[in-house]
This record gives structure tokens, C-alpha cells and sequence, in this order.
């Protein structure tokens, strides 16, 4: 892939930051997220009353002799999360800019990258037509993560995606324990809010990465102008069009384009989902620390 991101300079400066994950999910054993439930590590958490059938092992003696009731020690617990990265591989997504395409697949490799490097269970669903392939499998470990971000950058951007239909049909989805990420433009007409419905149904931590280009976010074509569909099936397709660009529509357009980020950040904020959205002129470590800094996703 041309342009690519990805390199060992990168991938050092992620090596500070882990992502923060919701205490309220579940997860499994020996990982390195603390959880609202109680459990097994050696930090400290609180004391509560014995009940009949707990373990007299962790009955603190000292607290005993001063108060002559029985009281255990509880402790931290930690658990490992799967984190699902679903990347929207059609041909909006960088069929006729490289960048663009190299820009999303930096952001799934750094979000995966911070999974792996806390202990988590991480998993690529490319996203194409009505179904989401998952070529890895699921990834434990740094070695398994280098060999499939270098098959990552070979990744071809084409076709239409079915967002809902791709996430709605991924079999490894279950339920309350990590985080699940949608990367796309968002530039489609398909379901992809049941997607967000579906994933918060399972009780799954959600983050909405957008990926815009500067034409896209702030475009400055003037004149007559062919507009072509990246995803139409041929060169007849109602969606083209050929017109003259004026400041108005101009105008139009970047009104158009306030009230559909606007529509995405309200419909995650009522589901209790994050979404960020990032331009590719500007460098990815700024954009993605900065953004997932402040949405609470990183620390």
C-alpha cells in the first residue's frame, strides 16, 4: 500500500497508552483491565462482612481481634477484552486515494496494536458487500499482530459495504466483554445505525471513527465538474452527474456536511457509543491521541 503509516516509530509512541475500557464489562480472566467486580489479584480493593459460605482464607484476623466480627479482604480483579476492529473496505474508503485508504488502515492497526499490547484479544473484520471477513482469526500476542497489519497494508478498497449487514453477521461478537469498532466515512445509505443498535444490544463498548479527506471535508471545486460515484457499478449510474459548482451549493454542501456529523455524534451520545472523526492531512498520531484522548478511549 502506498503512503503507508505504519512503522516501528509508530507503533513506540502507542507503547505509552492503553485503552479505557468501561469497569461495567465482563471480559475474561488474566488481563490487564480492572472490572467493578471483585476478584483475584494482589491490590486491595475493600472489606465487607463474612457470609455464610465464603472463604474463611480471606478473613482479615487483625480486624477481628478489634472488632470481634468477621470481615474479608477483597481485591481488585482484572480482566482481558476482545476488541473488534470492522473496517469499511469499499471503494469511498480510498479506491482513487491512496492515502485515504492508508489512513484507515493506520487507525485499525493502532487500535489493535493498543489491544495487544494490553493483553487483549483483537480480531480485523474487513468489511466488503454484505459480509465481513475476518482473515486472522483472533490475535493474541505482538508477533500475530505484526504478521497481519503487514497483509493488512496489501488490503484492496472497492465495491459498495453493507455496514449493518457486516456487523450484524460477524460470528464472534459476544456479548459485554470489550470494545468494538466501526472505521468508516459513513458515506453510505445502508443501516449503519442498526450496526450501532445491534453491538450496544450486546452490551459492547462502541467507537465511530470517521475518515474524511480534505475534498471531502472542505472541498474547493469550482466550475463544471463531473462527479463520479467511487462505488457505482458503471459510468450510467444515476448517482453521476455532471454540474456547475457554485458558492452556494458550495455553502449547501458544507452545511449539509455539520448536520451529518452533528446526526452521527447525537445518535452515539443517546447510545452511549464514542465517535471522532479525523482528516488525513493531518498527521495520525496527533489526530488519533488527541480525539481518543478526549472521547476517553485512551490513557
Amino acid at each position: 500500500m502506498k503512503g503507508s503509516f505504519l512503522n516501528d516509530r509508530f507503533f513506540s509512541r502507542l507503547e505509552t497508552l492503553s485503552l479505557n475500557l468501561r469497569k461495567d464489562l465482563l471480559g475474561y480472566f488474566g488481563g490487564k483491565h480492572l472490572v467493578s467486580k471483585y476478584g483475584q489479584t494482589v491490590e486491595f480493593a475493600d472489606y465487607r462482612e463474612y457470609q455464610l459460605g465464603d472463604d474463611i482464607r480471606r478473613i482479615d484476623w487483625n480486624l477481628y481481634s478489634r472488632f470481634e466480627k468477621y470481615f474479608l479482604k477483597l481485591f481488585t480483579d482484572e480482566r482481558q477484552m476482545q476488541v473488534q476492529i470492522f473496517l469499511d473496505c469499499s471503494a469511498s474508503m480510498g479506491k482513487n486515494d491512496p492515502k485515504k485508504s492508508a489512513y484507515a488502515v493506520a487507525a485499525a492497526a493502532a487500535m489493535g496494536f493498543l489491544a495487544v499490547h494490553n493483553m487483549d484479544k483483537l480480531s480485523f473484520n474487513l468489511m466488503k458487500g454484505e459480509r465481513s471477513e475476518n482473515p486472522f482469526g483472533t490475535i493474541i500476542g505482538k508477533n500475530s499482530f505484526y504478521r497481519s497489519v503487514s497483509e493488512l497494508e496489501e488490503l484492496t478498497f472497492d465495491g459498495e459495504t453493507f455496514i449493518h449487514s457486516c456487523v450484524t453477521g460477524c460470528p464472534d461478537t459476544s456479548s459485554g466483554n470489550g470494545l468494538s469498532v466501526i472505521i468508516s466515512d459513513f458515506f453510505t445509505d445502508n443501516e449503519w445505525k442498526k450496526a450501532v443498535d445491534y453491538l450496544r444490544y450486546k452490551n459492547r463498548q462502541v467507537l465511530l471513527v470517521q475518515i474524511l479527506t480534505p475534498d471531502e471535508d472542505d472541498p474547493a471545486y469550482d466550475g463544471r465538474v463531473n462527479l463520479i460515484d467511487s462505488e457505482a457499478v458503471d459510468l450510467s449510474d444515476n448517482k453521476n452527474m455532471k454540474l456547475r459548482i457554485t458558492r452556494s451549493m458550495q455553502r449547501a454542501y458544507a452545511e449539509a456536511l455539520k448536520d451529518f456529523k452533528h446526526e452521527i455524534q447525537t445518535f452515539c451520545s443517546k447510545r452511549g457509543a464514542d465517535f471522532i472523526t479525523v482528516r488525513t492531512d493531518i498527521p495520525i498520531e496527533k489526530v488519533l491521541f488527541g480525539e481518543l484522548l478526549k472521547a476517553g478511549i485512551m490513557s
